[in-house]
């Protein structure tokens, strides 16, 4: 594939608002998880939570899409100048020839949550209808984060959500790719958005996925996830001559859907590494030319030693590797986009961050895990997001030298 330019980038977690504020914490290997005191939810597990979310207001035309989801993507749109990014590539290719594409795991179900909370009882004595004030379409639904965000930046090209588990959000980058390789689009606005819910967190710990002490990745006695929130957006551009040294690049995209299991990954980690392979060949590189790897790493132990195994298959144990979910939890369908931002980050600051509450290595997984950050000049990074179902997605990023 051509390369394409991240112009503008920006990422929001628990760490904090925008890429000054992340990569402090990373630097400093920082996390921000705390124990879950989020809403009404009684678990013994850990969370991240984005600071200033429920100060957010969202302007008066736009009321209808006020949810926790459309919240912090707005909060995360207004950092690192990138509301101005996006309105001068409006002005360049018109406001009809930039796609928008996001991704997201359970949108704004939250609404629904508190909105089942405020039925009323009917006749019978039993719970009536939902309130009349609630907005199932703006909030709720997969699609409410990418229509308020185009509402939002005043974009009028092709737009959707892409709801893919925890792959969400970096398979919109392929989706991006091939419409502006295809001509439909000029530009794109990619990324993803995802907010704590009782749904997320109940639903993962049914499945006995949840931690009780922050998330060790890759740690020997890992004992799962520690769920958080986040956003991120890039805007995509092709490349015009000369690449300014600095600039970032989408290099490669590769996806897979292996379908061995709704839930768990194949043993031996075959979609993942369909996945890394793919985004290698459409990169045009060898394995040897990516410097650092931001797993998957959601510090379950299947999930974990799957991708140890596909990426020691793929890379051998000689590339430098880290979960950084440890620092801002496991951000669901806006992991792939946190992600990809802090590859970009990593490779532009030339340090590679360590994979934080991870004390000793898994010794039944052999790779080079980072448990102390490295300084390193690195041309490419990789990152990895896989989702239930076998649904996986890696990105190759590069930066100009």
């Amino acid at each position: 594939m051509q390369p394409l330019a991240l112009t503008h980038y920006t990422l929001s977690t628990c760490l904090g608002l925008g890429r000054e504020a992340n990569w402090q914490e990373l630097a400093a290997q920082h996390g921000n998880l705390k124990p879950c005191d989020f809403e009404t939810i009684d678990l013994p597990t850990w969370i991240g939570e984005v600071p200033g979310v429920d100060d957010v207001a969202l302007r008066a035309a736009l009321v209808d899409f006020d949810c926790r989801n459309n919240r912090l993507a707005q909060l995360a749109l207004q950092q690192d100048g990138f509301i101005d990014g996006v309105q001068a590539a409006i002005a360049k290719y018109g406001a009809d020839r930039i796609g928008l594409f996001l991704g997201t795991s359970t949108s704004g179900i939250l609404q629904t949550e508190l909105a089942y909370r405020r039925r009323e009882m009917n006749a019978e004595g039993k719970p009536g209808a939902l309130p009349d004030d609630f907005r199932y379409a703006e909030t709720h639904n997969t699609y409410s984060v990418a229509a308020f965000v185009a509402a939002f930046l005043g974009l009028r090209g092709p737009a959707l959500t892409v709801s893919s588990a925890c792959s969400s959000s970096a398979k919109v980058f392929g989706n991006a790719a091939r419409m502006i390789e295809a001509g439909i689009i000029d530009a794109a606005v990619v990324g993803g958005v995802d907010t704590l819910c009782l749904t997320t967190l109940y639903g993962f710990n049914s499945l006995q996925l949840l931690s009780p002490e922050p998330a060790q990745p890759y740690g020997q006695g890992r004992q799962g996830i520690s769920i958080g929130e986040g956003a991120a957006f890039a805007l995509l551009e092709k490349v015009e001559g000369q690449a300014a040294p600095g600039t970032v690049l989408l290099c490669g995209v590769g996806e897979s859907s292996d379908a061995h299991h709704m839930s768990s990954p194949h043993p031996e980690g075959m979609g993942a590494q369909m996945a890394m392979k793919a985004a290698l060949a459409t990169a045009g590189l060898t394995p040897e030319r990516i410097g650092y790897i931001n797993l998957h790493g959601t510090a379950t132990p299947s999930n974990d030693a799957a991708e140890g195994k596909a990426v020691h298959a793929v890379f051998g144990n000689r590339t430098a590797c880290s979960s950084t979910k440890g620092a801002t939890g496991h951000t669901l369908g806006a992991a792939g986009g946190v992600e990809a931002v802090i590859c970009a980050m990593a490779m532009t600051h030339d340090m590679l961050p360590a994979g934080i509450n991870t004390k000793a290595l898994d010794a039944g997984l052999d790779v080079d895990y980072l448990l102390e950050n490295r300084p390193a000049h690195i041309d490419y990074a990789l990152n990895n997001s896989f989702g239930f179902g076998g649904s996986n997605c890696s990105l190759v990023l590069g930066v100009v030298r």
